[in-house]
């Protein structure tokens, strides 16, 4: 769990994932919902060193979760947990990458990515496009209107075998690609991974009207 940003376009003095959502920090609403799930094992979260908030959530004392140092983007902070994790585990274990600022992932949602991509080599929850797509000139004026079939919201969690994720994220940044997400290393690397549909209120914390969707999801 990549969680070092500072999360500026927030607006908040402290990093999102420790705004509070009903009297808990997300990040904590975050990790509840993976530890509970009966398929994860084990967290490991990138900090930023900078970081003094952790020591003070309801998650920081687990056993379950150990910290690593985060990176300069959030792929570095990935790689940084995936090279943690590769001192221990078998290389053809699955591991999942999700967004600590992403509390409204459902348990059933992670169930059905594990089920699918697990037997398709990963795979990455996320949502059909629905609107259409406009792409812009650096002024903001339409160029053109995308055809949205077969487009898809790429959201998190998303799950590889630890040791070819591990490798393609390595290879690609050591080429300059731009990893945007785990599954853009892989795609890099060759790979096809299978997109599964979770549910859209899987958001991810960004701006202040985030926060509040994420409350109300949180309240259902």
């Amino acid at each position: 769990m990549p969680a070092a940003g500072a999360g500026r376009r927030m607006g908040a003095d402290i990093p999102k994932q420790y705004l509070q959502i009903h009297g808990k920090a997300v990040i904590d609403w975050t990790l509840e919902t993976l530890l509970s799930h009966e398929d994860i094992e084990t967290v490991t979260v990138a900090l930023s060193s900078q970081d003094e908030y952790w020591p003070d959530t309801q998650s920081a004392a687990d056993h379950r979760i150990q910290t690593v140092a985060g990176g300069r983007e959030r792929c570095h902070s990935v790689l940084n947990a995936l090279e943690a994790l590769s001192q221990e585990n078998d290389e053809n274990d699955w591991v999942l990458v999700h967004d600590a600022a992403r509390p409204c992932v459902r348990p059933e949602d992670i169930s059905r990515l594990v089920q699918q991509a697990s037997a398709h080599g990963g795979g990455v929850l996320g949502v059909p496009v629905h609107d259409t797509m406009k792409r812009t000139d650096t002024q903001g004026r339409i160029l053109e209107t995308v055809e949205r079939d077969r487009l898809w919201h790429a959201f998190t969690p998303q799950m590889f075998p630890l040791g070819k994720l591990h490798d393609s994220l390595q290879a690609a940044l050591a080429a300059g690609i731009a990893v945007t997400d785990e599954a853009s290393a892989m795609e890099w690397a060759g790979c096809q991974p299978l997109m599964v549909e979770g549910a859209s209120s899987n958001i991810k914390i960004t701006r202040p009207a985030d926060l509040l969707l994420a409350e109300f999801y949180l309240s259902l």
